[in-house]
């Protein structure tokens, strides 16, 4: 063999040789590897992959389980996964399922205060105002009307809108307790209190709104003006149910704790508006206070002023009526 060929033949070992060395590097762990990570303890291998978020946190629409890794099955999903107000968090796909052996227990939201309840009726129905050329009505006698749109029925209406307006549950009782008779009407508006709470009815105030009769011992102004307009002033009555004899009814009022409700509301009144609402009147009579705590009984206005008047002292009325309520 010549000097060429023999330099050619060494060459093509070399080649082969680099050759398989280099697939022989590709499939073969680098020596000594293997075993120095089989030889390490558990804690310092490197760990297996784990979910990139915490082991309690909530995405936009589900709650993940503390220690669980999501699931991939979007079946079980639905049926394990609890909607929750959206709350930043990680996207949608890192959902995860509820896992045999944990318990999730779903805390109720605390249930809203039930709302007020007021009772607003009117034993003298027919009692109306200072008719005027731009508001007239049918009268049955002088300053009274069986006409709703112009009595007070009209007023206790303009209350309980109002009183709806600030959240508080208003039932308003339009019957006619003057028929046959003006002077037996307390019978009758006592029998419809009772038939309400007979049937379970329960309230947290109740009025039995009038109309006042002028007296010429008031002094000064009849109206009180405030908020650009005049309004009718207002007045308080509670009865203590001793009678003219003193010895009154068999059951009687808790009179002290319906002044003190009067007297809230009063001064609530005079606090927005000063003079807007006269003393509290206490009276021997019992005007049906007596079926529950809460009886009060509102004078709004009286015969020498017009329903325009009383109806611009509405709205002061029921916000201080809401104060009370929320005392």
């Amino acid at each position: 063999m010549n000097d060429r060929q023999q330099i050619i033949r060494q060459a093509a070992a070399m080649l082969l040789a680099l050759l398989l060395g280099v697939c022989a590097g590709r499939f073969a762990p680098p020596r000594g590897e293997a075993a120095f990570s089989a030889s390490l303890p558990a804690s310092a291998q490197e760990p297996a992959a784990v979910p990139a978020y915490a082991s309690w946190l909530m995405d936009e629409d589900h709650l993940l389980v503390a220690g669980e890794t999501p699931e991939a099955t979007p079946e079980a999903q639905e049926e394990n996964l609890f909607a929750l107000s959206p709350t930043p968090g990680p996207s949608a796909a890192q959902e995860t399922t509820v896992q045999p052996g944990f318990a999730i227990e779903v805390l109720e939201a605390q249930t809203a205060a039930p709302r007020k309840r007021v009772l607003i009726y009117h034993t003298h129905t027919y009692e109306a105002y200072e008719p005027t050329k731009e508001d007239p009505y049918q009268p049955t006698e002088q300053w009274r009307t069986a006409d709703s749109a112009h009595n007070v029925v009209r007023v206790g209406e303009e209350l309980a809108g109002l009183l709806r307006g600030l959240g508080v549950e208003v039932t308003h009782d339009v019957t006619a307790f003057e028929p046959p008779n003006l002077s037996t009407a307390y019978a009758r508006s006592l029998d419809m209190l009772e038939k309400r709470l007979q049937a379970g009815e329960s309230y947290d105030l109740y009025i039995d709104l009038h109309r006042d009769a002028y007296a010429a011992s008031y002094t000064g102004r009849n109206t009180v003006t405030t908020g650009g307009a005049e309004a009718a002033k207002l007045m308080l009555l509670i009865g203590k149910g001793e009678g003219q004899t003193g010895q009154g009814f068999d059951e009687k009022p808790d009179w002290q704790g319906n002044l003190a409700i009067a007297q809230s509301i009063t001064g609530a009144l005079n606090a927005q508006a000063a003079g807007l609402c006269r003393d509290v009147c206490i009276k021997s009579g019992r005007f049906n206070q007596h079926v529950s705590l809460g009886c009060v009984l509102i004078e709004a206005g009286n015969n020498h002023n017009t329903l325009e008047e009383v109806l611009a002292a509405m709205p002061y009325l029921a916000d201080a009526i809401a104060q009370y309520l929320c005392q």
